[in-house]
């Protein structure tokens, strides 16, 4: 699940972190990091148990409305369409995410205003509306209604990343990336699998739990000769007027670009100018990737880099 973005961009963190702190312990900043990727597998459960929270508001709406004195005909014979989905039961029995949950004690409880709202807003869109009068309804659909909720309300409000910000520090940048996680999973549910659907791993492979340790190691490691580099590159540029964000963006660049021999020159180059767009600004991209280009080209010519 902790894909190579998700990694860049929690090393620039740390990275930032690192620089700031007066202490400079790579142990400690390394024990840190690896919480920090723990706490966005932890976040991807969270967002599924979401799932079966609202549907449980869901079903305590219809029975307070059952057991009013005098209810309605829609009241009495509700459409339970909505919590019968068959998608959210097998959701619900699914044993890697009852096994993740009960390890971190993660709940919904105490967010009854958000899940109020959102249930609110989810009921009040057209595809739930549509989805809720269809004359039939299948396993598909079940499914396919979940996957529209996260990516056209739950995701598109700011409800969620404000009640997140308050839960944990570790989650203000990663609702974007491991929003497509979620919808991911939600695409990849199959109902023959009941509960034992298989979640995302923490990691795909042993790859990547290697590269997130290499390249935050490389980055702090070897930071004051990258930073040597960045300087020489930018010439009539001094370097404490270069933005901190541009600068440390370029060092974790170079530690890639250096250190990790199975990613090609042009993948890092863009990887970061991407991070860059989210990081830092427009004309810093543009700094950034002229920067490396020139640093890069400066290798080849004295072939101290060894891959295309």
């Amino acid at each position: 699940m902790i894909n190579r973005v998700l990694i860049r961009s929690k090393v620039l963190q740390m990275a930032y972190a690192y620089r700031m702190s007066e202490e400079k312990s790579l142990a400690s900043t390394e024990k840190e990091f690896v919480r920090s990727l723990e706490k966005s597998h932890e976040l991807y459960h969270y967002l599924l148990q979401l799932i079966i929270s609202i549907t449980d508001y869901a079903e305590e709406r219809i029975e307070m409305g059952r057991n009013k004195y005098l209810p309605t005909e829609e009241e009495r014979n509700p459409n339970t369409r909505f919590i019968d989905n068959r998608f959210v039961i097998q959701l619900r029995a699914n044993k890697d995410l009852e096994k993740a949950l009960n390890a971190s004690h993660l709940s919904w409880d105490g967010h009854e205003g958000l899940i109020k709202t959102l249930f609110e807003q989810i009921s009040g869109s057209p595809f739930y509306i549509a989805y809720m009068e269809a004359p039939e309804c299948d396993y598909e659909a079940d499914r396919e209604l979940w996957r529209k909720i996260f990516k056209q309300v739950i995701f598109q409000g700011s409800e969620l990343e404000e009640a997140l910000e308050e839960s944990s520090i570790y989650w203000n940048d990663d609702i974007d990336i491991v929003s497509s996680f979620v919808t991911k999973t939600i695409r990849q549910f199959d109902p023959e699998k009941g509960a034992l659907q298989p979640l995302l791993p923490m990691y795909k492979d042993e790859e990547d739990r290697t590269f997130a340790i290499n390249l935050l190691r490389a980055a702090l490691l070897h930071g004051d000769t990258y930073r040597e580099m960045i300087t020489a590159a930018i010439r009539n540029w001094e370097l404490d007027r270069l933005a901190l964000m541009d600068l440390l963006i370029m060092q974790i660049a170079l530690a890639e670009i250096i250190e990790i021999p199975d990613i090609p020159v042009s993948v890092s180059l863009n990887e970061y100018i991407d991070l860059a767009k989210i990081f830092s600004t427009e004309k810093s991209c543009t700094f950034i990737n002229g920067t490396l280009d020139h640093i890069v080209q400066d290798l080849r010519k004295e072939n101290k880099l060894f891959k295309n």
